[in-house]
């Protein structure tokens, strides 16, 4: 499959602003070792881009080769970066696939990740309609408090993913907790059924109601093969299945981020849905852009033919 266009932005839609990480993907597997630029927000937010969103993300990127990578990977999709220092030089992860189930690792700059939000970061934060936080260090408590109070303008505005790794944390019981508190302020959002075995131990439907039960507005629940599910504070809850597209599944590593980009693209365009109907084509149109994802090797989000 091709490498996607970008498709041209809207003028009326806002310039959304993305949180998290930044980093280079080695995937290693029986054909031998690749690069690709990549961390769970970095995706969300070519992603956005892809889909015609105007975007600035926030993200930590050193001034090293790896670091080139990164900017000239958003420069070629149009998203805007505000840099965080980064004095253990760029993020990198690697996946070794050799024996079949991935494993992961990742380096110092990876763990140690951390988001000054001040001076230009503040700037973009203080003038976005819609803030994503994907794969923030939740596990440190000064920098949920200060994510916090970035966000307090008294209107819902955030829409959050833990996107937790387990060889990122240093404490477990931090991380939820600190996101649990972060979520309870948001207007949607994002869990999956890894998250919820990493992080609570249970089910993504259990990981869910306590999300609701904590304040958020909506939660979006994702399980891989079985598809998607919006719940709602009243009870209702919109599913759907994996869209069914020509082609094999090639890498499933950005299903879960092309699924966020094309719900905060329709968010950003016509605000939070309301009714089962608006939720429902909301979701069939994430599952669809998932879908087509799926069917290239890497995270770049890919727009159905």
């Amino acid at each position: 499959m091709p490498e996607p266009e970008r498709t041209e932005a809207a003028q009326d839609t806002p310039r959304v602003v993305v949180i998290g990480d930044a980093l280079i993907d080695e995937l290693r597997d029986a054909s031998g070792s690749r690069d690709y630029v990549g961390g769970a927000a970095l995706n969300v937010a070519v992603g956005l881009s892809v889909l015609g969103v105007p975007t600035t993300l926030l993200a930590m990127v050193g001034d090293d080769e790896s670091g080139r990578l990164i900017r000239d990977h958003l420069a070629a999709f149009g998203v805007e970066l505000i840099t965080s220092p980064a004095p253990l030089g760029s993020a990198r992860a690697v996946s070794d696939r050799t024996d079949g189930e991935p494993r992961y690792a990742f380096n110092a700059a990876a763990k140690s990740r951390r988001f000054p939000l001040d001076g230009d970061a503040r700037a973009a934060i203080d003038a976005a309609p819609l803030v994503v936080v994907s794969c923030f260090p939740f596990d440190d408590t000064a920098q949920t408090d200060a994510l916090l109070t970035a966000l307090s303008t008294g209107e819902r505005r955030l829409i959050v993913d833990p996107n937790p790794r387990s060889g990122m944390m240093s404490d477990r019981d931090a991380f939820l907790s600190n996101f649990v508190r972060v979520a309870a302020d948001s207007l949607l959002s994002k869990v999956g059924d890894e998250d919820a075995e990493l992080l609570l131990g249970d089910s993504v439907d259990e990981f869910a109601s306590r999300l609701l039960d904590a304040g958020a507005a909506s939660v979006l629940a994702t399980a891989g093969s079985k598809g998607a599910a919006v719940r709602l504070p009243d009870g209702r809850e919109i599913t759907a299945g994996i869209a069914s597209l020509p082609g094999a599944v090639i890498d499933t590593m950005g299903a879960g981020d092309a699924t966020l980009s094309a719900t905060v693209r329709d968010i950003a365009q016509s605000g939070l849905p309301t009714s089962v109907e608006e939720w429902s084509e909301l979701l069939a149109d994430a599952m669809l852009i998932a879908a087509a994802t799926c069917r290239a090797e890497g995270a770049l989000l890919r727009v159905p033919e």
